[in-house]
């Protein structure tokens, strides 16, 4: 049921974890995209697993964002449309956001960009001491995060820290995640799976029908956001039409982006484009 070429799936007592593994960064190119989307709608159907877990081979990278070099690539002719159906990746963050089952994130190292926000729409996220980093790297590019980042954050953060990580485009700690509310826990490094793996395993020793009542009740709390969604693939779509979007986006490219070198410090690269 699970064949993916750069997940790895195991169902442990109803924990369905997903090891993601795309050297050298975990780069969320269009084929980890396509596996992933997959995976969350196998997921969420699978009436055997009662807790999604993602997590990821590379200790130093969880997620990176979308492949800018695909992006290069999209469709600019003509003006900006409003779509009245939500875009494949806000499909599948929403996927992880309402299943009926908890979604967890294990974070033990970058993430941002489509990571970050593919993490935010998890029901929890989870990331080590001196070792866990976002950054929603888009608005030093010249575009925006335009797969829920712009929605999720204010709603999880407030509008300060949210305007804060969107705008400034720059490393944010674990510590500090912690604080504003992005991570549930940071924890010691060798603490984190631990921690995590017995969390999972209480939560899917519960009843599932009980757990997915008690989710679909906060769900039911929270604003709906679909409308913003779709007003922020418009204003995605608005941004890579800014004459100096494309021009931006290659810079970081060629300054080393997509590099592990490069993305180890993308932060500061966003500020050399």
């Amino acid at each position: 049921m699970y064949d993916f070429e750069m997940l790895t799936v195991t169902n442990n007592d109803g924990v369905l974890a997903a090891v993601v593994d795309n050297p050298p960064i975990n780069l969320i190119t269009p084929a980890l995209f396509k596996e992933l989307a997959t995976f969350a709608d196998l997921a969420a159907a699978d009436d055997e697993a009662r807790v999604v877990l993602l997590r990821s081979a590379n200790p130093d990278f969880f997620l990176a964002h979308f492949d800018v070099s695909a992006i290069l690539q999209f469709p600019i002719d003509g003006e900006a449309t409003r779509d009245t159906e939500l875009k494949a990746y806000h499909q599948m963050c929403e996927t992880f956001r309402t299943m009926p089952k908890p979604t967890i994130c294990e974070i033990a190292g970058r993430v941002g960009g489509g990571g970050g926000e593919l993490s935010a729409s998890c029901d929890m996220r989870f990331g080590a001491i001196g070792r866990t980093i976002l950054c929603q790297m888009e608005v030093p590019l010249g575009i925006l995060p335009g797969g829920t980042g712009t929605q999720r954050l204010p709603q999880m953060l407030g509008r300060g820290p949210a305007m804060e990580i969107v705008l400034g485009g720059d490393d944010v700690d674990a510590a500090t995640l912690e604080r504003w509310g992005w991570l549930n826990r940071a924890l010691a490094p060798e603490e984190l799976s631990p921690f995590v793996d017995r969390l999972a395993k209480r939560l899917a020793a519960f009843s599932p029908e009980a757990v997915a009542l008690a989710k679909a009740s906060v769900l039911a709390g929270c604003p709906d956001p679909v409308p913003g969604m779709l007003e922020e693939a418009y204003l995605f779509q608005k941004s890579l039409r800014i004459p100096d979007t494309m021009g931006r986006m290659q810079r970081f490219l060629d300054i080393g982006g997509q590099t592990p070198e490069g993305e180890g410090r993308v932060g500061a690269l966003g500020g050399e484009i």
